[in-house]
């Protein structure tokens, strides 16, 4: 939550800057989002190999567990050609992009932004933080109501991070590997989704 919390910060703080000219123009007209974006990838790779263990995790998992990342992915993409219907100024194309960031909000609210515009960016940037925060505060309700998968389906890409500790309160130590699992996967299919449909 507090990292939910400081990315809405600097989000804010950016909104601020940028409105007072408290910048030179160079820097706001240049094309930093696709540096920042840059850096992000590679942030992202270096996390993803540097965990060792995530390797030897994986091999001790159940092979039906493995459907769940697919699961997510197709089920958040069906909830988003859902809501599209109800937004008439929206396309299926602005929604599944906007739904294809599975939490990750930093780096989907910025290839949405490059592609598709800041006021899309910035739904998805909003959209991606409100899904963490459900997942956070909600995770012991959905294990209650709608199994142990549940929470670790609501917080996507977060799930190997962010959301981990919850969910592992929530669901116990045996859905640790799961998460981690769960979490690699859909933050590794986060740039190819969000670029597709954005392309759309």
């Amino acid at each position: 939550m507090k990292g939910s919390l400081t990315i809405v910060g600097f989000f804010i703080l950016g909104i601020i800057v940028s409105h007072y000219n408290l910048l030179p123009t160079s820097i706001i007209h240049a094309d930093i989002s696709f540096y920042a974006l840059c850096g992000l990838m590679f942030f992202v790779g270096v996390s993803i190999g540097s965990d060792t263990s995530t390797l030897k995790n994986f091999r001790q998992l159940n092979v039906r567990f493995t459907l769940l990342p697919l699961m997510t992915i197709l089920g958040t993409l069906a909830g988003c050609i859902v809501v599209s219907f109800f937004l008439s100024n929206r396309s299926i194309s602005d929604c599944c992009a906007v739904g294809s960031g599975l939490g990750y909000y930093s780096l989907s609210s910025i290839i949405i932004t490059e592609y598709r515009g800041a006021e899309l960016g910035t739904i998805a940037l909003l959209c991606n933080i409100m899904r963490e925060i459900v997942a956070l505060l909600c995770a012991p309700i959905l294990v209650k109501y709608f199994g142990k998968l549940a929470p670790i389906s609501v917080g996507g890409a977060t799930t190997m991070d962010t959301t981990l500790p919850i969910i592992t309160q929530s669901c116990g130590k045996d859905f640790v590997v799961i998460s981690i699992f769960h979490g690699c996967l859909t933050d590794f299919s986060v740039p190819f989704l969000v670029t597709l449909f954005c392309s759309l």
